[in-house]
Parts: structure tokens; sequence; C-alpha cells
């Protein structure tokens, strides 16, 4: 949402309402991470799906795989196990967590084993 003039609030455009999304310090953190892992050779191209539901980025090899990585933020979880899932290439649940940081620290160990190669 944005404040328009007059302190309406109007929706962004081209974002639906209520749709769940990143913030740009939760964005900055995964592209942080992607750059790193692009940098040493492990991923190419990434993909992102905003719904009402979740928000997902996921991180490929190759572009006609399935992702080799994947995070995604479903606030409905905040309460329970934490809104935050990293999924592996195989849709398996690598993670779970209330903090980003905590989630991610799966790939940034994997990140630190490929550069010492």
């Amino acid at each position: 949402m944005d404040i328009g003039r007059g302190g309406t609030i109007v929706a962004f455009p081209g974002r639906a309402p209520g749709q769940v999304c990143f913030t740009r310090e939760e964005l900055q953190r995964i592209l942080d991470l992607y750059g790193r892992m692009v940098a040493a050779g492990e991923w190419r191209d990434y993909a992102m799906d905003f719904s009402k539901d979740a928000a997902t980025f996921a991180a490929f090899r190759r572009t006609a795989e399935r992702p080799q990585a994947r995070v995604e933020k479903r606030p409905a979880l905040r309460n329970r196990q934490g809104m935050w899932t990293l999924f592996g290439e195989h849709g398996q649940v690598l993670k779970r967590g209330h903090e980003l940081p905590g989630v991610l620290a799966p790939m940034e160990r994997k990140l630190v084993k490929v550069v010492e190669s």
C-alpha cells in the first residue's frame, strides 16, 4: 500500500490487494545470497511468485530445471512453526522458522563449502 495525497491509502499499481510480498530488507537479504551463489557458480536464474497466501523466491542452477532452492514466506503460519520455509530441490523442507536469516543458514553453509572447495 502507498499513501497518496491527503493521507488516503491507495494500492500500489500492479499489486493485487492482500497479496503477500517480501519487504525491501527481506528481498535484499535473499538477493544478496543469490548474488553470492551466482558468483560461486551454483545458481544462474531465479523466479518470484506472489499470491494472496505466500511469496516465493526460487533459485535455479539451470532455467529448464526445477528450483535448487525455494524460500517461501507464508504469514498465516507466523504463530505456528514460523512464516519462513526453505525447500530443497525435491520439495523437501530443509528449514522452517520465524526469522529469515536462520532459515537461510543452510544455504549460507553450503556457500561456504563451495567457496572452500
